[in-house]
């Protein structure tokens, strides 16, 4: 089956969408990772930053964090732990600007660039011509990683991907973080991205009003990437409708009760390849999927399910 029911369960010490986002995002807590930098000089004259796992062979990883995120967020430590404790080779690469440092051009990543992550997996794969490849994308990255394996078809040196918790309709997710308590995500990626954006131009006067990410997609993230508004960037960057061109085995993990967007967004059936798995859950909330007895013993499902479908994957190869 193409979609089916997720065996994540909420545990009753954390129940619904916005605890188990926030409990992931602010109580737990860092997961301990040494990682190696390397520099990548892009043609256009900027950079990527990705770190990398010490150690492991066989399989490489590349991890694709979310909006604002970087090898601090937990999630990815979460995940690059569990590829290590794997034996596997792992290496997050950092959107343009994520890695502490602004990068070099005014442009910056949205949720529709692709061409950065295609770069970085071509050259791995001509590194490691002798390696599996497989690519997990959060979030925004999940929604940058489904666009590109559409846009590749059957032509991707990637062996599987996983996408997690995607904002599959832009244009719907921005306007569900402007409703309710989700408006809080969206005062805090606000100020995030506000605060990106002056570290790479000190002293610039942003646009006003700025009050919403629709705004900002309006008057930053379009005119700096070659779109005629928010609206152009959602209709040609959502990854709903690159679904059905995937030809690699890949898996959508998702929760019914994720904040940042409501069920309606979900794809149907019919909108995915055969080479699309889709795993649904009632509770999740954002990237959380925190599970266990105990909250002073909290087990992270994505770090047990994911690497489990990569294995399946990548064995043998």
């Amino acid at each position: 089956m193409p979609v089916r029911e997720a065996d994540f369960r909420a545990p009753w010490w954390l129940r619904g969408g916005h605890a188990q986002t926030l409990w992931s995002t602010m109580t737990r807590r860092k997961p301990a990772l040494q990682t190696r930098r390397e520099r990548l000089e892009l043609p256009d004259g900027d950079f990527l930053d990705l770190d990398w796992l010490g150690g492991g062979q066989g399989p490489l990883v590349v991890v694709l964090h979310g909006l604002e995120g970087s090898i601090e967020s937990p999630y990815a430590r979460g995940l690059l732990r569990a590829i290590q404790a794997r034996g596997w080779r792992g290496v997050l690469m950092h959107f343009r600007g994520c890695s502490g440092e602004a990068n070099r051009l005014d442009r910056a990543y949205h949720s529709g660039e692709t061409g950065d992550v295609a770069q970085v997996i071509e050259i791995l794969a001509r590194r490691h011509p002798g390696a599996p490849l497989a690519a997990v994308g959060y979030s925004l990255g999940g929604n940058v990683l489904l666009k590109w394996l559409g846009e590749r078809g059957g032509d991707s040196p990637l062996a599987c991907g996983v996408a997690v918790s995607v904002p599959f309709s832009l244009s719907a997710c921005a306007d569900q973080l402007d409703k309710g308590p989700s408006r809080l995500y969206q005062a805090h990626f606000l100020r995030d991205l506000k605060a990106s954006r002056l570290r790479k131009r000190p002293g610039e006067a942003l646009p006003e009003p700025l009050r919403t990410i629709r705004a900002w997609d309006e008057r930053v993230t379009a005119p700096l990437h070659g779109f005629e508004g928010a609206e152009d960037y959602y209709t040609r960057s959502s990854s709903a409708q690159f679904l059905r061109h995937i030809r690699r085995p890949t898996l959508v993990l998702h929760a019914r009760d994720d904040p940042f967007m409501t069920p309606a967004v979900i794809p149907d059936p019919d909108a995915l390849s055969e080479s699309v798995e889709m795993e649904i859950s009632q509770g999740g909330g954002h990237v959380g999927f925190v599970h266990g007895q105990h909250p002073l013993r909290p087990r992270y499902w994505l770090e047990e399910r994911i690497p489990a479908f990569l294995d399946r994957h990548l064995r043998g190869r």
